[in-house]
């Protein structure tokens, strides 16, 4: 095994478009090789994103509904296509060189959902792959997104896990574009509201494990957010 080193940050909340700007940054230092691989986990405020595959159609929401629930919308430059942010998701946004791991991108997927699945099993909820259809489930309830972009093997992006989602606000979308399916989040499978900080630990740890890291840094939020300390 490489002798691998993780940088991980709990940005906690953030707002879409600052994250954004964040990732890219990274991606560009990591690109250099400046920074080792790098994993981003936060909460966003109330927030719809679509990808560049996305149908402007599976937006269903009014005006008055986004204003109402302080949504912002995005066109993003990530795979897939719409999807919602907001508080009680885990979000991970993972910034890694491909080259030091294994260079394809449906392996990179299925190793995301993996991360996913075994975090799952940690609160005692069996979830698997469903055939065709990216993220992780239970029978045909999406309880993690994925979306991501990979350009020279780094990659950008990545999961939205719904840990204490308030599930009523997929209402103006269509989430992924899928009509017959539904969105389910931990808390509601397990009858339980979670600690997001433990969360956010049990899946960092099994981010670690499923891509092999032999040595992690955890990095204050106030470095890369440019809050002085």
């Amino acid at each position: 095994m490489l002798n691998k080193t993780l940088n991980i940050s709990d940005l906690g909340f953030v707002d879409y478009l600052q994250a954004w700007e964040l990732q890219k940054d990274i991606f560009n230092k990591r690109l250099k090789n400046e920074i080792p691989d790098t994993l981003l986990l936060l909460e966003h405020p109330n927030t719809y994103t679509l990808g560049k595959t996305a149908d402007r159609n599976n937006l269903i929401a009014s005006d008055s509904y986004l204003n109402e629930n302080g949504f912002s919308v995005y066109d993003i430059d990530r795979g897939g296509d719409i999807t919602y942010h907001g508080p009680g998701q885990l979000v991970g946004y993972p910034i890694l060189n491909l080259k030091n791991w294994k260079e394809d991108t449906h392996l990179y997927l299925r190793a995301l959902e993996e991360v996913v699945i075994k975090t799952c099993a940690d609160y005692g909820l069996e979830t698997g792959r469903k055939k065709g259809l990216t993220g992780v489930w239970i029978d045909d309830r999406k309880i993690c997104a994925m979306g991501i972009k990979v350009s020279r093997w780094i990659t950008m992006h990545g999961f939205a896990f719904n840990v204490n989602t308030d599930l009523s606000l997929f209402n103006g979308i269509i989430p992924c574009g899928i009509k017959d399916k539904e969105v389910t989040s931990l808390e509601k499978e397990i009858n339980a509201n979670l600690d997001m900080n433990e969360a956010k630990e049990k899946l960092a740890n099994n981010f670690i494990e499923v891509f092999e890291y032999s040595n992690f840094n955890k990095i204050e939020k106030r470095e890369f957010l440019n809050i002085p300390a």
